[in-house]
């Protein structure tokens, strides 16, 4: 067996293949591994390079007990966020019940807090009937979703749209955004996200956000060295140059430092342009893909940190809708822009040096098909202009208290192999969900199999780790 990429979708495959009693070898590209959930050094920092929010460690747990592994030191993160709005509200988000009814209540009322309430037993009955149903299996054609679980989804409300969903059960709209922001990293806004969607905020919200000791990449180490002590072959470096087919079948990898590796199998896990040009499949489609916004991203060792800051704070401005059709509809930057901090310092201060923090600054923006913007001459100007807004939202000095930093841009994102120019892949539409997303095997080849964000069941880490054990299982039987 020969897995490509050591991302968390094929770090999750070549464990479940090693369970199975498979041998396997993973090819990486970058020398670490990781993917969009890998980790860099800024100097004396080490930095998440990608996703920063953790949620359903048990995925992971589960890919590492398949060969006998122990699971990771995890610390739950009290709050899991911390909003700030435009009139000056703060607002802290709970996975406890109790604690997240008596914060609503205090922001918004008694009402709102009842309405929290029905809205956690909703997202909570609207998870049990997508675990297994829908975020959890292969899907062969649409007919598989009769008898799956659809009549009780639909029930639920599923196929209407999200931000109508959660105005049925919360009328303050800081607490609505708060409960449907998470559809963004679905690449879909609020107001046309499926409301099956809100099953992300049952993740981020009701079962928690955790945080490893080391990063958000640790994850993807650990699970590199439970692999190789499993006995998996994982050569960095090296990526996949092409493969060797013979008739329906891949027989080898050829990859990028000259080796030919022979396989009974090959399982994909790079962004759908890379898995194509690898599998000579054309660009052209009948139904265009559509893909998810991107994100420009600023990492920052800083001397100080902030009272305001949390693990993960949201910063919101006051436009919301015009910012989706900003960066959606019209390709443009955010006028007034939302933005997430991750400060993975206030849980591991040894990521940095003593007396210092990391600050990351998430900013939702374009992707180069909605806008094709001249990324390495405005990254640098908006990077000053984040900052700015930041130190105008109460994070005075951040400028100046910036010893190291990176900024990435859709550019480097496309750079990556990322479509587009994203690191959130194909976004969430009706076409683009369940068994109308890009399957998991490939048309008129027998032994290769596709992972990862870009194929079922979709983007996020959950998901990911997901895709990697629904590859297994289609190499298994």
């Amino acid at each position: 067996m020969v897995v490509v990429g050591a991302g968390l979708a094929g770090l999750s495959c070549a464990l479940h293949l090693l369970g199975a009693g498979r041998q396997v070898t993973v090819l990486e590209s970058a020398d670490g591994p990781g993917g969009r959930a890998g980790r860099m050094r800024m100097g004396d920092y080490t930095v998440d390079s990608g996703a920063s929010v953790l949620t359903m460690p048990s995925l992971i747990e589960e890919a590492l007990a398949a060969v006998g592994a122990p699971m990771i030191d995890l610390l739950p993160l009290d709050p899991a966020y911390r909003a700030h709005f435009a009139d000056g509200s703060t607002i802290s988000v709970y996975s406890d019940a109790t604690a997240m009814e008596d914060e609503v209540r205090r922001v918004a009322g008694p009402v709102e807090a009842a309405g929290y309430r029905r809205l956690r037993a909703w997202l909570t009955r609207l998870y049990q009937v997508e675990r297994d149903s829908f975020i959890g299996a292969n899907f062969d054609s649409p007919l598989d979703l009769v008898g799956s679980g659809l009549g009780s989804l639909v029930a639920l409300g599923g196929f209407g749209r999200l931000a109508p969903a959660i105005g049925k059960y919360l009328s303050d709209e800081r607490l609505r955004r708060l409960f449907s922001f998470q559809s963004l990293y679905a690449g879909v806004p609020p107001q046309r996200a499926l409301a099956a969607y809100a099953v992300i905020a049952y993740m981020d919200t009701i079962a928690g956000v955790w945080f490893p000791r080391g990063g958000v990449g640790s994850v993807a180490a650990a699970m590199a060295d439970a692999a190789s002590a499993a006995g998996a072959r994982i050569s960095y470096s090296c990526g996949a140059a092409w493969l060797e087919r013979v008739g329906s079948r891949v027989n080898a990898v050829r990859t990028t430092t000259g080796e030919r590796i022979p396989c009974d199998a090959v399982v994909l896990t790079p962004d759908l342009p890379v898995s194509r040009r690898l599998l000579g499949m054309p660009a052209r489609r009948a139904v265009p893909l559509h893909w998810s916004p991107s994100a420009v991203v600023l990492h920052a060792g800083v001397n100080r940190t902030w009272p305001l800051l949390d693990h993960h704070t949201l910063f919101f401005g006051e436009a919301w809708d015009r910012t989706f059709h900003e960066i959606t509809r019209r390709g443009r930057l955010m006028s007034d822009p939302s933005l997430l901090v991750t400060q993975p310092t206030a849980a591991d201060p040894g990521m940095a040096p003593d007396g210092r923090s990391i600050v990351q600054v998430l900013a939702p923006c374009p992707n180069l098909r909605t806008a094709r913007i001249d990324w390495p001459r405005v990254g640098p100007a908006y990077r000053d202009e984040l900052v700015r807004v930041l130190e105008q939202r109460g994070l005075t000095g951040l400028g100046d208290s910036i010893e190291v930093s990176a900024l990435v841009t859709p550019a480097d994102w496309e750079a990556q192999g990322l479509g587009a120019g994203t690191p959130f892949s194909l976004s969430h539409t009706f076409r683009q969900t369940g068994p109308f997303r890009p399957r998991n095997l490939v048309s008129g080849l027998e032994n290769a199999v596709l992972a990862g964000c870009g194929t079922t069941p979709g983007v996020g880490i959950p998901p990911v780790v997901i895709s990697g054990k629904l590859a297994a299982q289609r190499v298994t039987g």
